[in-house]
């Protein structure tokens, strides 16, 4: 798989290095929820930063100007779990609201402010996935429709018909891949 041609690349064991870091951040977390937007996390800081392990990774895909916009911890668990539908990721946190032409609808998620920007902007992104449990086949990996990021975005009607024509993968991992 590739990251131009089917939307979806696996890094195989990039983040081995950093697993006790991440561990150490996810045991800090509450327990009760499945997914926490991670903010003012200092511990993020070094391992995202341009020249962190996480960081790097995405500086090579996208160039040395990008930058974090989001950062979710999702522990799935017996207790804590939930079932989702095909769906575009569209939105970005941002520091404050400023009425831009393009940007919208706005939102406030756990306090933080998010607004879905223009599609461009969203085609220069990516989203990386960091895991610290293995994903086999059994454990609800993330599916994906290769090929459909290119579609730009996808009217809720027509989820089906493009999921049925890009066909879906199961994005697998072990402990220490990371998917982009």
């Amino acid at each position: 798989m590739t990251l131009e041609l089917d939307g979806a690349v696996r890094c195989d064991r990039a983040a081995l290095s950093i697993l006790g870091d991440l561990d150490a951040l996810a045991d800090r977390q509450p327990r009760d929820r499945a997914g926490i937007r991670l903010q003012g996390v200092d511990a993020l800081v070094p391992l995202l930063a341009g020249d962190g392990p996480l960081g790097a990774l995405a500086a090579r895909t996208l160039g040395s100007g990008c930058r974090p916009v989001r950062a979710i911890l999702f522990d799935k668990t017996e207790a804590t779990n939930w079932a989702l539908g095909w769906h575009q990721d569209r939105t970005i946190v941002v520091r404050e609201r400023h009425e831009t032409p393009g940007f919208g609808p706005w939102t406030v998620k756990a306090g933080m402010t998010h607004v879905a920007p223009p599609a461009d902007l969203l085609a220069g992104m990516v989203t990386m996935r960091v895991h610290l449990d293995d994903v086999p086949d059994t454990n609800a990996p993330l599916l994906i429709a290769p090929g459909s990021h290119r579609l730009g975005r996808i009217a809720e009607s027509e989820i089906d018909a493009i999921v049925e024509r890009c066909g879906t993968i199961a994005c697998l991992a072990k402990r220490g891949d990371v998917w982009l």
